[in-house]
């Protein structure tokens, strides 16, 4: 049928898990070397405990897909697991394919049992958080004042006294 199996849309997530945590690494150079290690299981890694899928419409092979990770909460140390929300979107319809919940959980290979968040993680955690919260306002002002302008066009063309609504019958 040409339909993409559902079990992509998981290994999607994932891969643009690893392509997060690669990019985690560019922002925090010092630690480059844990960050990519998270990747691996030979030492402190990312377990992902459960996954839910969530599909909006069954997208057709071919198409091309962008995949969006955001923090769904504040992380602070001690933690060890956290959620990311993600978007799977698809590029042939512009629009969303799926949504994801993913929880994960850091691990310690080493010594074969969950650990907390290091620090360097919480830092670079917690200025992504702020980015995306900063992010959230900006363009929740942008839509406001969106809906601002549609509403004054609806009042100088619908609302007015003398406006008449075409319901598109046959002409005369």
């Amino acid at each position: 049928m040409g339909h993409v199996n559902n079990v992509m849309y998981n290994r999607y997530a994932e891969s643009g898990r690893v392509c997060w945590a690669q990019k985690l690494s560019m922002l925090d150079p010092a630690n480059k070397k844990e960050w990519m290690g998270l990747l691996g299981s030979t030492g402190v890694g990312l377990i992902l405990r459960a996954i839910t899928t969530e599909f909006k419409f069954p997208m057709k092979w071919p198409d091309r897909i962008s995949v969006f990770h955001k923090l769904r909460t504040e992380p602070t140390s001690g933690t060890d697991s956290f959620i990311l929300d993600v978007l799977i979107m698809s590029e042939r319809h512009q629009r969303i394919a799926a949504k994801l919940i993913e929880d994960i959980v850091i691990y310690d290979y080493r010594i074969g049992k969950k650990t907390a968040l290091k620090p360097f993680m919480v830092e670079v955690f917690r200025d992504t958080w702020r980015l995306q919260e900063e992010a959230k306002r900006t363009n929740s002002d942008r839509v406001v004042r969106l809906l601002e302008q549609v509403r004054g066009l609806e009042k100088d063309s619908w609302d007015r006294a003398d406006a008449a609504e075409d319901t598109g019958g046959a002409s005369k």
